[in-house]
Parts: C-alpha cells; sequence; structure tokens
C-alpha cells in the first residue's frame, strides 16, 4: 500500500494590520517589536492636532474688516460725498473768488501747486490711517512691498496728477453745474478701460446699470440751461472746455482701473498702502514740476507751443507770492487738502473692499 505524504499543518499568517508597513531606512522598532514608520506617525499626530483643535467662535477684527458689508458700504458712500461734497465747494471758492483789495482782485490760479498741497497731506494722513489700520503686532507693511508693483503705481500717479489740471483748466470754459455732471459719468471710462486693457468681463445687469446712470446725466446736462444758444466763441470755448473734461475723465478712468489691478494683481495690498504710495508719487512728481518749470521755460520753446501762460513757466514762485499777499487763501487752501485727505481715506477703503465702479 503506498505510502502518503502527510499534508503539512495550516499556520496563521500574521495580518498587514499587525505587522505594519514595510521596514525602510526610515523604520524603527518600538518597545513592543512592532515596526513603524516615523514620518507616519508624525503626520498622524499632526493631523489629529489639527482635528481637534476648536475652531474660534469670534473671529479676531482684521478677519472681520476681510468681510465688508453692508453697513461698511453705507459709511464709505455717506464719507466720500459728506468730504468731496465740502472739497468741491472750497474748491470753487479757491479758484472764483477774488482775493485781495476791491480796487485789484486776483484769483487763485496755481492748480499743479494745490494738487501738491493736497498729495502731501494726503500722504501723511495716509501714513496715519495706514498705523490705525494695522491690527498685528507685527511691523508696519511696506508701501512698495516688491519693485514690480512700482511700474502701476507711478502710471497711477502720473494719470491721477494730469488729470486734476485738465479739469481745473476746464472750468475756464464750462460753468461749474456741467463739471460736476460730467464727473459723474466716470462710470463710462472706468468701465470702457477695465474691458479694453485689462480684459476683465461683467455680468449684465452691470452693463444696463452703468448705461442708465449715464444715459440720465447726459440728458440732464443735454438740457441745462447754460446749453442754450450762444455766440460763435462762446460755442468754441464750451466745445474746448468738453474736450479738457474729457481728458480728464479718461485720465480719471485710467486711474481708477490700474487701482482695481493693483489690488487684485498683488494681494494682500490694502488701501492705506496704495493711499501713501500713490501720493508719495504725486507729490514728487508735482514737485519735480514745480522746481524744473522755470528751467524747461527757460530752455526749451515747449511752454510757448502750448500757450501757458506766463505765471504757470514760475508756478511755485508765483503762487508763494500769492498766498503771501493774500493770507487768506491759505486757510481755504489747508480745508482744501484736509477734505481730500478724509475722502480719499474713505475712497481706499472703497477700492479694497469693493470696486471702483461703486465710485
Amino acid at each position: 500500500m503506498a505510502r502518503r505524504k502527510q499534508a503539512a499543518p495550516l499556520q496563521r499568517q500574521p495580518s498587514d494590520f499587525s505587522q505594519g508597513p514595510p521596514e525602510t531606512s526610515d523604520q524603527k522598532p518600538n518597545v513592543n517589536g512592532h515596526i513603524w514608520n516615523t514620518a507616519g506617525n508624525d503626520i498622524l499626530k499632526k493631523t489629529e492636532k489639527a482635528l481637534s483643535s476648536p475652531t474660534p467662535k469670534n473671529p479676531s477684527p482684521l478677519h472681520a474688516l476681510e468681510q465688508p458689508g453692508l453697513i461698511q458700504l453705507v459709511v464709505c458712500v455717506a464719507g466720500i460725498y459728506a468730504s468731496f461734497l465740502s472739497w468741491a465747494i472750497l474748491q470753487e471758492r479757491i479758484f472764483t473768488t477774488p482775493y485781495g483789495s476791491t480796487s485789484s482782485p486776483t484769483k487763485f490760479e496755481y492748480s499743479v501747486f494745490l494738487n501738491t498741497i493736497q498729495s502731501s497731506f494726503a500722504a501723511l494722513s495716509g501714513y496715519l490711517y495706514l498705523l490705525a489700520s494695522n491690527h498685528s503686532s507685527t511691523s508696519t507693511p511696506a508701501i512698495f512691498p516688491s519693485s514690480r508693483i512700482l511700474l502701476p503705481l507711478v502710471l497711477v500717479a502720473i494719470t491721477s496728477s494730469l488729470a486734476s489740471p485738465f479739469g481745473y483748466a476746464s472750468l475756464a470754459h464750462i460753468d461749474y453745474i456741467t463739471y460736476i455732471l460730467a464727473k459723474s459719468c466716470k462710470l463710462l471710462p472706468v468701465m470702457f478701460l477695465h474691458l479694453t486693457i485689462f480684459r476683465k468681463r461683467y455680468p449684465l445687469y452691470k452693463y444696463l446699470v452703468v448705461f442708465l446712470v449715464t444715459a440720465g446725466v447726459a440728458v440732464f446736462t443735454l438740457h441745462h440751461p447754460s446749453t442754450k444758444k450762444k455766440s460763435s466763441s462762446a460755442k468754441d470755448n464750451s466745445l474746448w472746455g468738453l474736450s479738457l473734461l474729457g481728458i480728464n475723465l479718461l485720465f480719471d478712468g485710467l486711474t481708477n482701473s490700474t487701482q482695481d489691478h493693483i489690488f487684485a494683481a498683488f494681494r494682500p495690498y490694502s488701501g492705506p498702502q496704495m493711499m501713501v504710495a500713490q501720493n508719495l508719487l504725486s507729490t514728487a512728481l508735482t514737485s519735480a514740476y514745480l522746481l524744473l518749470s522755470p528751467i524747461i521755460a527757460t530752455h526749451t520753446p515747449i511752454f510757448s507751443l502750448l500757450s501757458v501762460p506766463a505765471a504757470s513757466t514760475d508756478e511755485l514762485s508765483s503762487a508763494l507770492t500769492f498766498v503771501r499777499a493774500n493770507p487768506a487763501v491759505a486757510k481755504d487752501l489747508i480745508l482744501f487738502a484736509a477734505c481730500g485727505a478724509v475722502g480719499q481715506i474713505f475712497i481706499y477703503y472703497t477700492l479694497a473692499h469693493f470696486s471702483s465702479l461703486l465710485l
């Protein structure tokens, strides 16, 4: 009878869970003889700690500011209107009030000098705003955090510095109501430049809102009594004034659209940082013009070709002489700069947390 080979008894093999992962160079045995992956243990402990940590119930004030709501929007709108209505009244007073004696009154005509005072005051106010809005215990955020941000900031400074002189020049040929109403159409160039330069798209209802607002302002302006039939010279002046105003609106639109681009491309760049940076650069540009304009007028024909008045070729000296001769204008200049600086705080908060279309 053939002898059968006895089958080997079954043995229980340890499972993968009892053995642990295969041994590698990063593993070491523990006191129970099991093999564990040290790196895996560290990750597991960190994950368990993160899951077990409670979620804070009350967000920090900085986190709350990053999610603005209706209240912040209402405060911004009220602040902008209050500040710039006062600013506009003071602007009209400065450029239309006859200063000096009644026998020989003179008017203030130094727009670049006024812009320099405005931007200097706004730069100082913006820095105080930056310090007050810095809730962290770290150092104050850099005004120019990188070299890449310099080019768009310089562009904003140039367009904002050039916009005001064109606007002031247009007031010599159009009435102030037309100027204010046309400035209300700034939505159109802002949206146009967003679409053409920065390739930004908006929902359909925003296009409709911009069209309705612009059409309403245009109809109101065209039917204003000041646009009735006038002499041919007055018509020429009106067309020239509207052209200057159009350039002003174009520069305003480029300023606002570039500011939106900076906030989107250089996060977390804040409103206070941009307010300080733009006004510092604007002050540098206008100051350079005031200091160099006498040299440019003496050695180049640029001013004569542009029909620039002789007083504007040495605007700094002429403006200082005017202020010394008429001390009453100094108070209006300071109040004008203060209202503009406060208004800019609300504007830069709105730009950083909402959009330039709201302006």
